[in-house]
């Protein structure tokens, strides 16, 4: 009974209507007053933050907050591959041939996710990763490796839940929801970063300026928690032992390694 209630609990909220008024609400000065109990809440670390809490004008702008150069060393190993956000990795395993991953219990299509048969088909036998954003986590997203982006767009309209319950219950959200793409090529080989949108707000911003990415340096933000997905090739990346899921990780902690 829970799936068929869940399901339509969402697809009553969310709609055009309801998105836009979370998104008004997020970025109007009347959500200013929100933001020091947000912040306890979800026991936000406010030292970390480049701003002070009180210089945060909405809601929306807290939500994207930058933090001090110091806050996130990045890992320097030429070979190392880093985590792109701050974040609980939620699973990690192997793309299988026809393209297909299970997370949860669930089967998704990278062909589906990807919008293309051909591009699904680089990463056939390779390694997927799912990195969760909580409302509570740095909602920046930094590049995992140095590379030139060889392609970017954008599929999906609408955004269900990408927690726990969103995975065991929602309709494909990995593959179905808004998301943004970026494919990286990386001495030849491609690595895919998916931007998965959350619940009602759709919003991922790109911020890198030009084709060529520096790893830890960031190229967008989520304007709230969400999921990222890299998707890696066959035989070129080496997961740490270290890492068993859940487990939880920063922006530029080092992942596994690439052999290219």
């Amino acid at each position: 009974m829970l799936k068929p209630f869940y399901r339509l609990v969402i697809e009553l909220t969310n709609g055009k209507w309801s998105s836009i008024i979370l998104s008004k609400f997020a970025r109007s000065k009347l959500s200013r007053f929100m933001v020091p109990a947000f912040a306890k809440a979800y026991k936000i670390n406010i030292n970390e933050m480049e701003e002070s809490i009180d210089h945060y004008s909405t809601l929306h702008d807290f939500f994207i907050r930058k933090l001090k150069n110091e806050a996130r060393p990045i890992h320097q190993e030429d070979e190392a591959i880093l985590s792109p956000v701050d974040a609980v990795i939620e699973d990690v395993g192997k793309i299988q041939p026809n393209s297909i991953i299970e997370v949860k219990g669930k089967q998704y299509s990278i062909s589906e996710m990807l919008g293309s048969l051909e591009k699904a088909k680089q990463y056939s036998d390779g390694t997927y990763m799912i990195f969760y954003l909580s409302p509570s986590h740095y909602h920046r997203i930094h590049s995992p490796v140095t590379g030139k982006v060889t392609d970017q767009w954008v599929l999906g309209a609408k955004s269900y839940p990408v927690n726990k319950l969103g995975l065991k219950y929602g309709r494909d959200t990995l593959s179905k929801n808004y998301r943004s793409i970026t494919e990286i090529n990386v001495s030849g080989h491609p690595i895919a970063m998916v931007k998965v949108g959350a619940m009602f707000v759709n919003s991922i911003e790109l911020t890198h300026e030009n084709e060529r990415l520096t790893k830890g340096n960031e190229m967008a933000y989520f304007t709230f928690g969400s999921t990222v997905i890299l998707l890696l090739p066959k035989d070129h990346f080496t997961l740490l032992p270290t890492i068993q899921t859940p487990f939880h990780i920063k922006v530029g902690e080092k992942i596994g390694e690439l052999h290219l």
